[in-house]
């Protein structure tokens, strides 16, 4: 857990004029309200798509929080992701039912096709693969969601074809 503010990455939005300005707008809006903290790194969240550890420094100085609060509330939620996310995620649902119906099939074959582990995004910064717990469609395992929508009694040979869609889409 990064501490200090003094070695941010170049790539960080804290080091981008635009993102830094939309980063203190927020925190500006948001940091006198009962819940700050939420409120503040919802929006970042879903503003600039993610909240690096700098920006978890950033946000606890200017709150007046601890880090450890910061980090602790990022970590803690799934919501919030400390690197970019792909254009596209793919979530694979690890409950029970998609368990036992073979959803790890369905991974090795993502992972074998983009070259990527789960929590990890493609180079060319299209997709992300990330593992989820249950989805609420038991009756449909195994069941991936494909940025929000959620594709049931998936099978593996039939998988490359989601990956095809998807390209298909930014072709």
């Amino acid at each position: 857990m990064l501490k200090t503010l003094e070695t941010i990455p170049a790539e960080d939005p804290l080091n981008n004029p635009e993102q830094l300005a939309i980063i203190d707008r927020i925190l500006e809006e948001q940091k006198d309200i009962p819940g700050a903290t939420m409120v503040v790194l919802n929006e970042l969240q879903s503003t600039i798509g993610f909240i690096s550890p700098p920006m978890q420094v950033y946000v606890a100085e200017k709150l007046g929080e601890p880090i450890s609060r910061i980090h602790g509330v990022v970590s803690f939620y799934s919501f919030f992701t400390t690197t970019p996310r792909g254009k596209h995620t793919i979530k694979f649902c690890v409950g029970t039912a998609c368990y036992v119906s073979g959803i790890n099939q369905i991974i090795e074959k993502a992972k074998q096709i983009l070259g990527v582990e789960p929590g990890e995004t493609t180079e060319d910064g299209l997709i992300t693969l990330e593992l989820c717990r249950c989805v609420g469609a038991c009756s449909q395992a195994p069941v991936i969601v494909v940025d929000e929508e959620f594709q049931g009694r998936v099978k593996p040979n039939r998988f490359p074809k989601t990956i095809q869609d998807i390209k298909a889409k930014e072709a």
